[in-house]
C-alpha cells in the first residue's frame, strides 16, 4: 500500500473519530455553566453561568463544535473535549 493511500485512510479515521465525538449541545451548556460558575463568587450568585448557557446558540462544523452568544463566541469542542473561551479570547 502506498503512503498516500495510508495517510488518506488515516485522515478518514481521525476524521470519523471527531464526527462520533464531537461534543453535543447540552455538554457545551454543562461546561458554560460550571466554568463561568468557578470563576468567582459574583458570577455564581448572579447565575452568570446558567444564563450565558440558555443564552448560547450551538453551532456544528460536524467534526468541531462550537457556542455563541451576541455574536461572541463562548466555547469551542472538539474530539469530546470543551473549551470555555475567557473574555479576551476569539
Amino acid at each position: 500500500m502506498s503512503k498516500i493511500v495510508k495517510l488518506v485512510i488515516g485522515l478518514a479515521i481521525v476524521a470519523g473519530i471527531a464526527v462520533v465525538t464531537n461534543p453535543s449541545p447540552e455538554r457545551h451548556r454543562d461546561q458554560i455553566k460550571s466554568q463561568l460558575s468557578e470563576r468567582s463568587t459574583l458570577s455564581k450568585v448572579l447565575l452568570v453561568g446558567p444564563l450565558t448557557a440558555f443564552a448560547s446558540n450551538y453551532h456544528t462544523l460536524g467534526v468541531m463544535s462550537y457556542t455563541t452568544v451576541n455574536e461572541r463566541t463562548v466555547s469551542i469542542g472538539a474530539f469530546g473535549v470543551v473549551v470555555v473561551l475567557d473574555k479576551g479570547e476569539d
